[in-house]
């Protein structure tokens, strides 16, 4: 039977779609990556990120019909993303133990599948305990993703680049946290915040799927690193053949300059140590502990900013749900730009000589944050505040991929999920705080600005809203502090150290190899 007309036509546009994706959208992408196998792995470990941040940012997107359907305030919708990030924070360190021993690839396919069952019964939930309790579980996706996906690109990738490929992953994380917010927003105005929860979960078991089909767990030691224009993915447990994947800019400067490694941190075999003596390791690194304090006060604003956002912008600029929440995808968009530009600057300044690069592009993202973030808060018109607040998004989005790169570049190989699981600990630990503090501060300035919680906001309406904003903006104000202080500890002491701590990574790796 010969096709109709009116097939021919439709398959006109879809042939012309896929044309279109093809050789507009999948072909530059493959050659900013570096190739179809390079560009499947950033994907893949990108959507992993972008799952729980988008998780925590429907929180924030979803909490004034939250609010008003379980009759709670700022407080105990804090205390929602709080559940899952302590959870994170006591399990994180155990997870990065387990990221050095098994196989990566399994053991996020596990936590996505216990993550996306917990999120349909948190959609469920008939109170606020109930939907209180079931958040504990989704800390299990955090505590598991945050070293799995560290630990991997530093397989994956080779140190030169490094900065610029966590620029890309860390891209999904910001895009998960658009999501939540212009995605789950829309649906819980459309229909309801529990539907904005049934989407995610369907998400979570898709992409569990998708790795377990997809991705190969690489060798370890950047022994299965990916050259640029691969076609396929590695085998699993597969050693690179590029030449270049062994030999990174950092190794040449460290030469060039003549830098010394510390030999007391080259007595410890990492890749048999146990967990508290790599522990100790890790925080015997002058480098490791002032990237673990600053990146963990950066993440400790995020995580308040991201939380209570769309409550702020509704209150303050008096906006409907949907528009506050398209409004906080199109700042974020900074944020996007940030992760992109800040990560490959920092690899284009070591490959120039300048081995604290990555440091100073760190310390200059945090103190860029602060400084956009003060007139931006203080300003009341929408259209003179959005230009201050899309640099500060680019700012505190932009720090991330280089403090990431940077901590791979002091730690053997051996000792990445360890690492990791240290640094996500204090992470997890602020992060957990700071949705509850914000809400506590914010709630405190509304009483004094003449409201008296809840109940008065139910009755207050639209005036409470704003009430409640001006508490927000005055939190957001005064939290600024340990972000500047993030900045301000990276140019005072991590310049002056990490030189000295790449080295001794570099040293502790080739010894680890000649045990081997």
């Amino acid at each position: 039977m010969a096709p109709s007309r009116s097939d021919a036509r439709a398959a006109v546009p879809a042939g012309g779609l896929r044309h279109w994706f093809r050789h507009d959208v999948e072909r530059p992408l493959e050659a900013l990556a570096g190739g179809p196998a390079r560009l499947k792995v950033i994907v893949l470990l990108a959507c992993v990120l972008s799952l729980d941040a988008a998780d925590k940012a429907a929180v924030g997107a979803v909490a004034a019909p939250m609010e008003a359907a379980l009759h709670v305030g700022n407080l105990q919708i804090g205390w929602l993303v709080t559940a899952a990030t302590a959870v994170a924070a006591v399990m994180t360190l155990p997870f990065g133990a387990l990221v050095d021993r098994v196989r990566r690839v399994r053991l996020l396919v596990i936590a996505l599948v216990v993550w996306s069952a917990t999120m349909v019964v948190s959609g469920l939930a008939v109170s606020y305990p109930m939907l209180l309790l079931s958040r504990l579980a989704l800390g299990v996706v955090a505590s598991a993703a945050s070293p799995a996906v560290t630990s991997l690109t530093g397989d994956f990738f080779r140190p030169g680049e490094r900065g610029r490929i966590f620029g890309y992953v860390l891209a999904g994380e910001l895009l998960g946290v658009a999501f939540g917010f212009l995605v789950c927003g829309n649906v819980a105005a459309w229909w309801s915040w529990r539907a904005a929860f049934f989407v995610l979960a369907g998400l979570g078991f898709v992409l569990a799927l998708v790795l377990w089909r997809g991705l190969p767990e690489p060798a370890r030691g950047g022994q299965s690193r990916i050259p640029v224009g691969a076609r396929r993915m590695p085998r699993e447990g597969e050693a690179a053949t590029d030449e270049v994947a062994q030999r990174g800019s950092l190794r040449r400067v460290i030469r060039w300059r003549g830098v010394r490694p510390r030999h007391a941190l080259m007595t410890m075999n990492p890749a048999t140590a146990s967990l508290w003596r790599a522990v100790r390791y890790v925080l015997a690194v002058p480098t490791s502990r002032t990237l673990i304090v600053a990146s963990a006060l950066g993440y400790f604003y995020f995580t308040g900013l991201r939380t209570f956002a769309i409550v702020f912008m509704r209150g303050r600029f008096e906006l409907s749900q949907s528009v506050a929440s398209s409004l906080a995808v199109l700042i974020g968009l900074g944020a996007v730009a940030g992760v992109l530009l800040a990560g490959r600057l920092g690899d284009r300044l070591i490959d120039r000589g300048r081995l604290s690069g990555r440091v100073w592009v760190a310390a200059g993202a945090y103190l860029l944050a602060t400084a956009a973030f003060l007139p931006g808060l203080l300003i009341g018109s929408l259209w003179l505040a959005g230009p201050f607040f899309f640099l500060a998004a680019a700012g505190i989005g932009g720090a991330n991929p280089a403090v990431d790169a940077a901590r791979l570049d002091v730690m053997p190989s051996a000792l990445w999920g360890r690492a990791e699981g240290v640094r996500a600990t204090l992470r997890f630990a602020l992060e957990a705080a700071a949705p509850p503090l914000f809400g506590y501060v914010s709630s405190r300035l509304a009483d004094h600005a003449g409201t008296g919680g809840p109940a008065a906001g139910a009755a207050m309406g639209g005036a409470a809203t704003r009430v409640g904003a001006a508490g927000l903006d005055h939190t957001f104000l005064l939290m600024l502090v340990p972000l500047a202080a993030a900045g301000v500890l990276l140019l005072v002491r991590t310049t002056r150290t990490y030189a000295r701590d790449v080295a001794s990574a570099l040293a502790a790796e080739q010894r680890t190899r000649e045990r081997s």
